[in-house]
């Protein structure tokens, strides 16, 4: 394998795996809709930072502890679990509040706890948490980025140039989410679509946190 087709092959895996809806899409849809697109660019930035971070382990062999330590991976998916339903929670106690509305600007007022007006790096790091507590990333890594290692160029090295590319693409489709969403912000602006935003959300966060635990469970 060259290594043209080995970066066009990930390529079109982990773009498979970038556009299935998950987490992520949801946190920056969310974000886009409810505070504007700077909090939701710092949450995919944030993504993308722990993605990164994950894509970095893998290739150094750091991230294959996880694999070899049943406790230490059921420990990591049990605290992603814990935070993703503890932001569905979150979410849906937000909806039920008078004040997760917006006023005659179309500013939103308040909404989830710690999310509404507040300060770019707290956005960014929730969304590198969100990233680093899941495990199933760094599982992919693991699984994936050594099929597609090039002879002659060293694994380090090819795993970080795949975590690139990957990243690149997580990237361009956060900016399509959130050019989306500001397109259509006129139709979806207003107390009743934040309430079912919110609902949507924390439900998807909550399911993954639940199904998390039960594979954990079950394991």
């Amino acid at each position: 394998m060259t290594l043209h087709d080995s970066l066009l092959g990930f390529a079109a895996l982990a773009a498979l795996i970038t556009i299935i809806p998950g987490t992520d899409t949801a946190l920056v849809l969310r974000y886009a809709l409810s505070q504007g697109r700077r909090h939701a660019y710092a949450a995919a930035l944030g993504m993308t930072s722990g993605a990164f971070v994950w894509g970095v382990a893998a290739a150094t062999g750091v991230s294959a502890l996880l694999t070899v330590s049943t406790v230490a991976y059921d420990v990591v998916r049990l605290a992603g679990a814990a935070y993703m339903v503890w932001l569905g929670v979150s979410l849906w106690r937000a909806s039920f509040r008078k004040g997760n509305a917006a006023d005659d600007g179309g500013a939103p007022i308040r909404g989830l706890p710690h999310l509404s007006y507040e300060p770019l790096g707290r956005t960014w790091a929730k969304g590198l948490a969100s990233n680093l507590l899941n495990p199933k990333y760094g599982m992919f890594c693991i699984a994936v980025i050594p099929q597609f290692l090039v002879p002659g160029v060293p694994p380090v090295w090819m795993g970080l140039l795949l975590t690139v590319v990957s990243n690149v693409e997580a990237v361009v489709w956060f900016i399509a989410i959130v050019a989306a969403a500001h397109f259509f912000r006129k139709w979806l602006e207003g107390p009743k679509f934040r309430t079912w935003i919110d609902r949507v959300t924390g439900t998807v966060l909550g399911a993954f946190g639940v199904a998390a635990v039960l594979e954990t469970r079950h394991a």
